[in-house]
């Protein structure tokens, strides 16, 4: 066991009721049976055995990736220290099988006092659904460094994963993670963040295809200060179940959090689940957190679960909040656009381009504005024409 992992588990218990204790050892987490609170949106017995005892193999997915000037990545061993470098602890059973299977990791870095421009894109292709594969990502930014670095997971597998982001002290780090998976893909990723002392992280969760994807993503902060900024964008079709959990841990005072999702649905059987949880601890006075989803039900048969959750032991604290919504299109918006000779299918259309664009900009990384927009179009014309002759039944 390395240090690193050592002092992971001497660290205080979370003391949240929502979030478990965690542990490295895959017998101290039950197979979930789907009673239990983190596991009952999830349909598990479309996971594949994964939470279970399913094998792992090797080749699941390729890995390719295009790193930016000034960026290392390299593979290192499953005994390397920089795993656990951020924290992670597995909460569940899933994370914990997928951190023993692992063979290795893929550990971006970006030296101190570094600004990076342009992103470094990892690539994972699925190589076919047949066999589970697990793997395990390390993203360091090192102190006064700034960068962004992409995820892209596409074509046909299953996986179960550990995504480790450290941004150390004065650090800029933006992480996006797009799900853009076939229609079979079965993905259960873990993503946990350090923030160090006076550091930004902007973490992005992008999720369209797929039949069950399933994205955690958790932060804690080493040092007063520092900031994470968690945005999310999901689109769920027919049949899809796409979940987020999220759980933001105020170790430390005077740091921010600042979480906005956004999600459409259409077509039968077609769930979002969304869950978000703050816990602002004892120590973590002055901070400033505030949560929020919002989920647009485009079709009849399709529904969404938000639940969202603040744990607050002090009450110095410079703010904190959450917002929840589920809803159809906006009346009001669609007769102000069709008054002025815009037809219903095109006045749908922008309502949905409104609802997902401002939050497309906030991710800030211009190679992916332009595929994510014309992603949204496609999603629409899946079921546009259909909801149109509906409406007008």
């Amino acid at each position: 066991m390395t240090a690193a992992v050592q002092e992971a588990l001497e660290l205080d218990k979370v003391e949240s009721h929502l979030h478990p204790e965690g542990s490295f050892d895959v017998e101290a987490h039950e197979v979930p049976k789907g009673r239990e609170e983190i596991w009952r949106f999830t349909p598990l017995k479309r996971l594949k055995g994964i939470h279970d005892s399913a094998p792992f193999a090797d080749g699941a997915t390729k890995v390719e990736v295009e790193a930016a000037a000034g960026v290392t990545v390299e593979t290192v061993a499953a005994d390397d220290a920089v795993r656990g470098s951020s924290g992670l602890v597995p909460t569940d059973r899933v994370s914990a099988r997928a951190w023993a299977a692992s063979t290795g990791a893929t550990v971006v870095r970006i030296p101190t006092d570094t600004v990076i421009e342009g992103a470094t894109v990892i690539r994972h292709h699925g190589t076919g659904s047949e066999t589970a594969g697990a793997g395990h990502a390390v993203i360091v930014a090192e102190k006064f460094a700034k960068a962004t670095v992409v995820l892209v997971f596409e074509g046909s597998a299953v996986v179960a994963d550990n995504i480790e982001i450290v941004v150390e002290d004065g650090a800029d780090l933006t992480v996006v993670s797009v799900q853009d998976w076939a229609d079979d893909a079965v993905h259960l990723s873990t993503q946990h963040a350090k923030v160090g002392r006076d550091a930004n992280l902007k973490h992005v969760s992008v999720s369209f295809g797929g039949d069950v994807v399933r994205h955690d993503f958790s932060a804690e902060y080493a040092g007063p200060g520092g900031s994470v900024e968690s945005l999310g964008l999901y689109f769920a079709d027919e049949g899809q179940h796409i979940e987020h959990r999220l759980f933001v841990d105020h170790t430390a005072p005077k740091t921010k959090s600042h979480v906005v999702y956004k999600g459409a649905l259409q077509g039968e059987k077609a769930h979002a689940v969304w869950i978000g949880n703050v816990l602002i601890r004892k120590e973590a006075e002055g901070i400033e957190t505030y949560e929020e989803n919002r989920n647009l039900i485009l079709t009849d048969g399709a529904w969404a679960d938000s639940v969202p959750n603040l744990e607050i032991e002090t009450g110095e604290i410079e703010g904190a909040g959450h917002a929840s919504a589920i809803g159809r299109f906006d009346d009001e918006q669609l007769f102000y656009l069709q008054s002025r000779g815009i037809s219903e299918t095109e006045a749908k259309r922008l309502v949905v381009h409104g609802f997902f664009n401002d939050l497309i900009r906030q991710i800030g990384v211009p190679e992916l504005e332009e595929k994510l927009t014309g992603t949204v179009e496609a999603e629409l014309a899946k079921n546009i024409n259909t909801l149109i002759t509906k409406d007008n039944a």
